[in-house]
């Protein structure tokens, strides 16, 4: 049988991207070369805007449930703490999760395999990609197994999923470029006792070693990410017990056992493209990043949210022609690379002062950064910048093909912002439809009510309170919500020939007419 979609890649992204398309109705086949699940906890953060999106899947409760939050990141430098971010304060009208979420990408994986087995689908695993080629109607991949059989598998479309060291994106020739960071790294599950050891994340900036502690728990496990002095970096065998950490031993903790040590490079890299006809590339098979931040699992899944509505438009019919269809697969590469290579410059630059044993950044983190960081952590803007940046509820496509328009505050590709609405409500919990949206914040008009209610798009109106305006939303502007929850467009006024404009100018046929003109 003839699926939609090869998914190749049965990590966080690929599980995602098929979760996604199959709750849409998209026929998926998910191979991976790996012989099972993951079984190291390699990421660790789960931050707001994941959660967000994986309400949308019936899924954030199941996270949030379990692993840990984290309330707050202090900062440190020579053993003394010089600045505590609160977290939760910031957050609170921001966004229904106003924490740093850890939870283990090992436990993270094994969850999304149990509800997309439970639909259906199992990962055929010890299967190994190893080359395409296009059709007129789909790309027909070459596949094989543990005993060395080769098959081939006939799709519309191909996803490569399958991490830095992508077979996808080698076979399509796209460049990777990017760089190494000097230093080597160690990573260290641990447990221990000392001041660090509070349920936080805790960060040192010592003149010689940098050192992250991401508590596992609220009191005493917790992962130590930290550099490696040259002189141990080239140890054959080097332990945990062999460092020399001025950090460890600055910040007080006793290590009283290690439960997995190990030692890496850390690269910074994203691909030259993202896709070529029906082919893409997602998550790590796009894009590598530092540690800083935690982001590389999180932008891997917002890659597979931001493709899987976008091919099911394709599949379904709902695009009318074929530039349409053309329009919307390039607007994946459009949104996305935008920001891989953003968060790639930003993370980097970050990392490099965090962890460079040069004069300037060593002057920065040793002497600039106690004189500014106390006075700096306590201005409510600059904590809130620093919790949209981390948490990734500041990206936004305004720049993108898709978005039209703004009303407020709010622009077309930007966040919707969240809205308590009472009793345990907000305006995010219609999202887990999957589908176009509008939604109007005061009086929405006869018009626009029977506008919605012919094109069988589902219509919100909220009553208009002052937390609307606090949030940046416009009294009675109509904003049309993609699938993945993103604003389309924001309109002043009940402008139903703005709606209609919309969808006639970007080819997507809207849902009570979806006469199929283009097949995939």
């Amino acid at each position: 049988m003839r699926r939609d979609v090869l998914i190749v890649g049965a990590g966080p992204t690929g599980l995602v991207l098929a979760l996604w398309l199959t709750k849409m109705g998209v026929s998926v086949r998910v191979v991976s070369k790996a012989p099972g699940p993951g079984t190291a906890s390699r990421a660790l953060a789960v931050h707001a805007r994941t959660l967000e999106l994986y309400g949308q899947l019936d899924l954030a409760d199941a996270i949030v449930s379990e692993g840990h939050h984290v309330a707050g990141v202090n900062v440190w430098v020579g053993g003394e703490k010089q600045a505590r971010v609160s977290l939760g304060d910031i957050g609170e009208s921001l966004t229904p999760y106003p924490f740093l979420h850890i939870y283990p990408q090992d436990r993270h994986e094994t969850l999304l395999l149990s509800r997309l087995e439970a639909m259906g689908v199992t990962v055929e695993w010890n299967t190994t990609f190893i080359d395409f080629e296009e059709t007129p109607d789909g790309v027909v991949a070459r596949l094989q197994t543990a005993d060395g059989w080769q098959t081939t598998s006939e799709t519309a479309f191909l996803a490569g999923c399958d991490g830095a060291s992508s077979a996808v994106r080698k076979s399509l020739g796209f460049g990777f470029p990017g760089g190494t960071y000097e230093q080597t790294f160690y990573v260290a599950d641990v447990e221990a006792s000392g001041p660090p050891m509070n349920g936080e994340l805790n960060i040192a900036l010592d003149s010689a070693d940098f050192l992250a502690v991401f508590p596992l728990d609220q009191g005493t496990r917790a992962r130590l990410i930290g550099t490696v002095e040259e002189s141990d970096a080239e140890a054959g065998s080097l332990r945990f017990e062999d460092l020399n950490d001025k950090a460890v031993e600055h910040l007080g903790i006793e290590v009283t056992s290690v439960n997995w040590f190990s030692t890496y490079r850390v690269h910074h890299r994203v691909a030259e493209q993202f896709r070529r006809g029906r082919a893409l590339i997602l998550g790590d098979a796009a894009h590598i990043h530092s540690p800083a931040g935690g982001q590389g699992m999180n932008t891997g899944i917002g890659d597979a949210i931001n493709l899987a509505w976008k091919l099911k438009a394709i599949l379904s019919g709902s695009v009318r022609d074929i530039q349409a269809v053309e329009r919307l697969l390039s607007s994946f590469e459009e949104e996305r690379i935008a920001f891989a290579r953003k968060l790639v410059r930003t993370t980097d630059q970050a990392f490099s002062l965090a962890t460079s044993d040069g004069r300037i950044a060593q002057f920065v983190r040793t002497k600039l950064v106690p004189l500014v960081m106390p006075a700096a952590s306590r201005l409510e803007p600059v904590r809130e910048f620093m919790f949209r940046t981390v948490s990734q509820i500041m990206i936004n496509y305004r720049d993108g093909y898709l978005s039209v328009g703004e009303a407020g505050q709010v622009h077309g590709g930007d966040r919707l912002p969240w809205l308590d609405t009472g009793n345990g409500r907000s305006n995010y919990d219609e999202f887990t439809k999957l589908c176009w949206q509008v939604q109007v914040y005061g009086y929405a008009g006869y018009a626009v009510e029977d506008w919605c209610s012919r094109n069988a798009i589902p219509l919100q109106v909220f009553p208009w309170q002052p937390a609307c305006e606090d949030a940046g939303l416009a009294r009675d502007a109509v904003y049309l919500l993609r699938p993945d929850s993103y604003v389309a467009a924001a309109f002043h006024g009940a402008s139903t020939e703005a709606l209609e404009r919309y969808f006639e100018d970007h080819g997507i046929n809207l849902p009570a007419a979806e006469n199929a003109v283009y097949s995939a």
